[in-house]
């Protein structure tokens, strides 16, 4: 294995839009390092298997001992990162009563994860050579907001303001950061919902219908392989339901 092909963090990299992340970013000529946690193993297991040159990282971002652990197996197996996506996420769902502080704080614990991994990330690899991409994965409800996902609207929106503060300290650094905010994509999460909350949703789209992974994978692709002249800005892929 090549020590001069680029290499692209992914988290949450080995189910949904992650997974789309992965493999497309494995085909733009990257080795891929696949961010997971216990419950999705199998998942992440099967999509490393089909990229050419990947590896796993295990770590929950929400405990920052387990993301040094990351960073020192990153250091180990790959040595630089060229693109780090912030893919990683959880929704829980409940309505302002019913929600728990220990529930806020789960939830508010993984953009918390991000921000400390992405600024390791920095520090070790990116800033040495004054190059990189930062991809953060939010959500078009972090900007219309949505029943029943306080906190998780709230992290989402987080990330994108993440995302133009870091852009601005990173002025003059060639490290270019964006965020990428997907309206109803067709991933576990939204097969799950009841029939009715489906169709209140489709009715909702211009387009008549949800995303694939691989149509966010697509844009992700371009910002880290393309795009040169675009940092600090969130771009919308949401068929038509927000324009922001």
């Amino acid at each position: 294995m090549s020590q001069d092909k680029p290499v692209a963090i992914i988290t949450g990299g080995g189910t949904g839009i992650g997974a789309a992340c992965s493999r497309i970013l494995s085909r733009d000529g990257f080795r891929v390092g696949i961010n997971y946690i216990d419950p999705v193993e199998e998942q992440s297991r099967q999509v490393l298997s089909e990229l050419e040159d990947g590896f796993l990282l295990k770590a929950d971002l929400s405990n920052p001992d387990e993301i040094e652990t990351m960073i020192a197996e990153i250091r180990e197996k790959a040595r630089r990162v060229d693109v780090l996506v912030n893919g990683a996420g959880i929704s829980i769902n409940k309505d302002i009563n019913s929600m728990t502080l220990d529930d806020f704080d789960l939830q508010r614990a993984i953009v918390r994860g991000s921000w400390y991994l992405t600024k390791r990330i920095l520090r070790l690899f990116m800033l040495r050579k004054n190059s990189g991409r930062i991809i953060n994965i939010s959500s078009v409800v972090g900007h219309t907001g949505n029943s029943g996902q306080i906190p998780y609207t709230m992290e989402k929106a987080a990330l994108d303001a993440f995302t133009k503060s870091l852009c601005k300290e990173l002025a003059g650094r060639n490290i270019l950061v964006n965020s990428v905010a997907p309206g109803f994509i067709d991933t576990p999460m939204t097969q799950n919902l009841p029939d009715e909350v489906k169709s209140r949703i489709l009715g909702s789209i211009p387009l008549g219908r949800l995303g694939s992974p691989e149509e966010i994978a697509d844009l992700v692709s371009f910002l880290a392989c393309r795009a040169s002249y675009i940092s600090g800005t969130v771009i919308h892929v949401n068929g038509g339901l927000y324009g922001g």
